[in-house]
């Protein structure tokens, strides 16, 4: 998941610490970005389990809040349900109308 300085600020705070000592920890760098470290088998490293979820949902980065409706997701049933057999939250829970993903993906943008 990418981040940018504001996400790793809000991020830090939540996890009680400073900026540059959570980048150190979870942060790596992808080119000229910043991406969230993975565990691996490609996880997360702030996803704590099922029991847990999430140690930062709160303050999420805004790539988390729109999985999964993102663009290569959305664009045929085929990848949506190429995700749903990776993702085992795909499916489940509300069902949103194409109008409704548009309208939160309109909302969760900078």
């Amino acid at each position: 998941m990418f981040v940018n300085d504001a996400e790793i600020s809000r991020m830090a705070e939540a996890l009680g610490q400073a900026p540059d000592e959570f980048a150190h920890s979870y942060v790596r760098r992808v080119g000229w970005r910043r991406s969230l470290k993975e565990l691996p088998g490609g996880d997360c490293i702030l996803w704590g389990g099922h029991q847990r979820g999430c140690l930062v949902y709160p303050v999420r980065p805004l790539q988390c809040r729109t999985f999964p409706f993102w663009r290569q997701h959305l664009k045929s049933r085929a990848a949506w349900e190429r995700l749903g057999e990776r993702c085992p939250g795909v499916n489940k829970g509300q069902l949103y109308s194409a109008a409704e993903i548009k309208q939160y993906l309109m909302m969760k943008s900078p």
